[in-house]
């Protein structure tokens, strides 16, 4: 069983830039497609960017242009690189793991617990 453990999160202006990174344990973590979701305060949690075994990358529309989704499967380790941060970008983000190698927005069977970034004006 995979487990993941989020960091990365914190405080930035408008305009910043965060990593997360998402740490897996496991030795099959090079065979999982990985994704990034968020959650703001009041809302669904949704789909932010997502990468398969091969590297393959797709990302929501609200962030394409501005979030990177990459993997260093040496280090069993997701990053999400988030440039231009908006104040709508607030959020917990949660790294997640399916047990297939193909990418898609949905259909993730393991979470992280979570971490916080927040966006202020």
């Amino acid at each position: 069983q995979v487990q993941l453990v989020e960091s990365g999160g914190g405080l930035v202006q408008a305009g910043g830039s965060l990593r997360l990174s998402c740490a897996a344990s496991g030795r099959t973590f090079s065979t999982l497609a990985m994704g990034w979701f968020r959650q703001a305060p009041g809302k669904e949690r949704n789909f932010v960017a997502g990468i398969g075994w091969t590297g393959e990358t797709i990302y929501a529309d609200s962030v394409k242009g501005r979030f990177t989704i990459s993997r260093d499967n040496a280090k069993n380790t997701v990053y999400l690189q988030m440039n231009s941060l908006k104040p709508e970008d607030t959020a917990v983000y949660y790294c997640a793991a399916r047990t297939f190698a193909v990418v898609t927005t949905t259909n993730y069977a393991v979470w992280g617990q979570g971490t916080l970034v927040t966006v202020s004006s």
